[in-house]
């Protein structure tokens, strides 16, 4: 036990001596090969590519959703604001009679029996001032017919009798003077039939201007009282049925609105619930309040499907209506055709991602399994041409002075201002300042200044804007090897 320890002390100092010359035999051996290492060309290694000619379809390429052109809507037919209780699940297929919504009617129910109320209430007033009319109007025909006749007879009758008296009072008074001449009565007796047949006078022009006034005055003042009456309840009589038709109406309605709280398919077919927009309300779900003739269910066609997708602002010119389009739905390709393209857009936001799109359809053929929701992508051919100059679009450089590309001569490389035409996703076409067979290199941003040579000096602008090329030297080629090639020493 005494001899051990110092023997492991002098081994575990071997083990650091070897470890401290592996570390610096390793870091010498990587000194020689970084100084030995021979310079390697900094553009050797990139990708170039040949001009060539061919043929080039011009697509416009697009993700969208399949729905349907023609949708029945199941819409809320009830007033204000109602709960949903039940709702069929979106992709249910259903036939007719079957329920799809219940919303909540306890609402209603309180509704129909208020009005109830209120329109019992209503008729109740208006047949009491119908029986009022109707007395009224009787009253009017009972005076024309009745009474005033049975007045103006009376009086009439009262007239005769004063004139008979009248007679007999005056018949009286000249007997009675032949009389006093024979000296049979005395003066006394003939002043008081005097009297009477002055009393007699003027109670009959009494009864005279009596019927007078009857015909004349009180007839007209009894009859337009009694149509005014009637006049005045018949208006009231009319406000009361009024009010007792509308609290009638509302009664119905809500009676109406109650039956309208259950929701059944008026026909078999897929039973969908709408896309909300994401800026627009939450989707329809058990618990939602709904509003009158909002559309709760779609019940799509089909037989006439389309797919909507959004064209982006900078390729919405080239897509008109009647172009063919591939529509790709999981495994399946259908050919298509554009049917309709907006002619204003949707304003952009945080739900497009902040890029102006043009909603555009593609009309499908009928076909089994194509069900509203599914995602799609879709292409659109734009344009198609048989034999062009094409040039890879990873080669291009797109600058205020123009369009340019770096071609790989035996000199080195040359940067050269070309003119283009359409463009697919991966290749364009040449319509000046290529020829078929020329190199140029793919990614040309990865040259080591080339910032500085499309942004800075005046001398390439000048040269690009007279449409002549600039080309690098092989000094300029060696410099730039060198320069490479202290990289890895300042590394160190």
């Amino acid at each position: 036990m005494t001899d051990f320890k110092p023997a492991q002390g002098r081994f575990s100092i071997v083990l650091k001596v070897a470890a401290v010359c592996m570390v610096f035999g390793g870091a010498g051996w990587l000194i020689a090969a970084s100084i030995s290492r021979e310079p390697i060309d900094p553009y050797a290694e990139m990708l170039t590519a040949k001009i060539q000619r061919g043929p080039l379809a011009v697509i416009v390429r697009e993700q969208g959703l399949l729905e349907s052109s023609e949708n029945h809507e199941f819409k809320s037919k009830v007033r204000g604001f109602n709960a949903v209780l039940w709702i069929i699940d979106s992709g249910t297929y259903v036939n007719e009679g079957d329920e799809l919504v219940r919303l909540d009617a306890l609402g209603i129910q309180e509704q129909v029996d208020e009005r109830t109320k209120y329109a019992n209430w209503s008729q109740s007033a208006a047949d009491r001032s119908a029986a009022t009319v109707e007395r009224s109007r009787l009253a009017v025909e009972e005076y024309k017919q009745g009474r005033f006749k049975t007045e103006l007879l009376g009086v009439q009758k009262e007239i005769a009798v004063a004139e008979s008296i009248l007679q007999n009072a005056t018949d009286r008074l000249k007997h009675s003077k032949l009389l006093a001449k024979s000296g049979y009565l005395n003066d006394t007796e003939i002043e008081e039939r005097s009297f009477a047949v002055d009393q007699a006078k003027l109670d009959l022009d009494l009864k005279r201007t009596q019927l007078e006034v009857l015909q004349n005055f009180t007839y007209e003042e009894q009859l337009q009282t009694l149509t005014g009456n009637l006049t005045s309840i018949e208006a009231t009589h009319q406000a009361n049925v009024e009010r007792a038709t509308a609290d009638g109406s509302r009664r119905d309605r809500a009676v109406e609105e109650l039956q309208y709280c259950v929701i059944k398919a008026d026909h078999s077919g897929l039973v969908i619930h709408p896309n909300a927009a994401k800026w627009e309300n939450a989707p329809i779900a058990e618990g939602t309040n709904v509003h009158k003739d909002q559309v709760l269910l779609l019940m799509p066609n089909l037989e006439k499907m389309q797919v909507k997708i959004g064209v982006h602002e900078s390729s919405v010119k080239l897509v008109k209506v009647g172009q063919p389009a591939q529509v790709m739905m999981g495994n399946r390709v259908v050919t298509g055709e554009v049917s309709e393209v907006a002619s204003i857009t949707k304003p952009a936001g945080w739900w497009t991602g902040n890029q102006v799109r043009y909603d555009t359809l593609i009309t499908l053929p009928p076909a089994e399994n194509q069900l509203p929701g599914m995602s799609a992508e879709v292409e659109i051919t734009v344009a198609t041409y048989e034999d062009v100059l094409q040039i890879p679009v990873a080669a291009i450089v797109e600058t205020e002075q123009g369009a340019f590309c770096w071609v790989k001569t035996p000199e080195g490389r040359e940067r050269t201002k070309i003119e283009l035409g359409d463009n697919s996703e991966s290749f364009q076409v040449v319509l000046a300042g290529l020829n078929e067979g020329d190199e140029v290199f793919i990614n040309p941003y990865a040259f080591e200044g080339y910032a500085e040579t499309i942004k800075g000096s005046a001398k390439p602008a000048a040269a690009a804007d007279e449409g002549s090329t600039e080309k690098l030297s092989e000094d300029s080629v060696l410099k730039e090897k060198k320069a490479t090639q202290k990289k890895p020493t300042q590394n160190k």
